[in-house]
């Protein structure tokens, strides 16, 4: 039997995917406040010897003043990499998920700019999948049965890096720029940043998480690196954050011409779930 684009069967796999996929992905939701994460004084070097080290590297995050920058990541589900410009307000966010256990493969992109949200979706790995314009297909917040369930522009560190180092409970300098330590993410606003319940499943080696992170010569977080162990059925893999470009990234401005259409029905379905 020959099926059409999205038949009912195909499309509700593919539904499950996506709201799974978002449910999952710690990038997409913030902990904390990351605009102004707890820090040194702003001009405080990245690297002093009178610079408590934990100071120096909170000191690094992205606070909003450093204009439009880029950013990649990866988590236990997801690698995501886009811009950020806080003088906009807004940023890109482009999400590769793996197959799904149907084989199904999802590209995603959203673009938020204010209160304003786009979206773009491309799927692999099966015939009868959905398909979309190749173009930001601007949402209708009110019809999304839960608004909270896309991408909001909620601050610059939209890794979660200043929540995590804070959580910090030893850094160590090794040499100018590069940082070494441990932290606990059963603390309440770095557990945020993992998976539900991720935190809790990793006992007391939750207490005691290796890390690595690298300031660039611009004084800036340039990565953050945490070594999550095994837990259960879970494997071990690495949260990785990257920051790059700042105030050398494009900035982000509102798609128009044929660069963007109005989302169809059938996008609501899909984030809808």
């Amino acid at each position: 039997m020959t099926q059409a684009t999205g038949t009912a069967g195909t499309f509700g796999r593919t539904v499950g995917t996506i709201a799974a996929a978002l449910a999952a992905t710690t990038f997409l939701g913030g902990c904390g406040t990351k605009d102004e994460p707890a820090a040194a004084p702003q001009n405080s070097p990245a690297a002093s010897p009178s610079v408590n080290p934990k100071d120096a590297l909170l000191d690094a995050v992205p606070d909003g003043s450093e204009g439009a920058f880029r950013f990649s990541g990866k988590d236990s589900t997801s690698t995501i990499n886009g811009r950020i410009d806080p003088t906009a307000k807004a940023f890109e966010l482009n999400m590769n998920m793996p197959p799904d256990s149907d084989g199904i493969v999802v590209k995603m992109s959203f673009l938020v700019i204010e209160d304003q949200n786009w979206v773009k979706a491309k799927f692999s790995g099966r015939s009868g999948l959905p398909k979309f314009p190749d173009k930001w297909m601007k949402l209708d917040r009110a019809k999304l049965t839960d608004a909270a369930s896309i991408p909001t522009y909620d601050g610059v560190d939209q890794g979660n890096a200043g929540p995590l180092i804070q959580a910090a409970t030893s850094v160590e300098e090794k040499s100018p720029g590069q940082y070494v330590g441990f932290i606990d993410v059963s603390e309440a606003e770095a557990a945020k940043a993992l998976d539900d319940g991720e935190a809790a499943a990793l006992g007391e080696a939750a207490k005691k998480v290796p890390f690595t992170a690298v300031v660039g010569a611009d004084k800036h977080l340039a990565s953050l690196t945490l070594k999550i162990p095994a837990a259960g059925k879970a494997k071990a893999y690495d949260y990785v954050i990257n920051y790059a470009d700042y105030g050398n990234a494009p900035k982000i401005t509102v798609p128009t011409g044929n660069a963007a259409t109005k989302a169809p029905t059938m996008a609501y379905e899909m984030l809808n779930g």
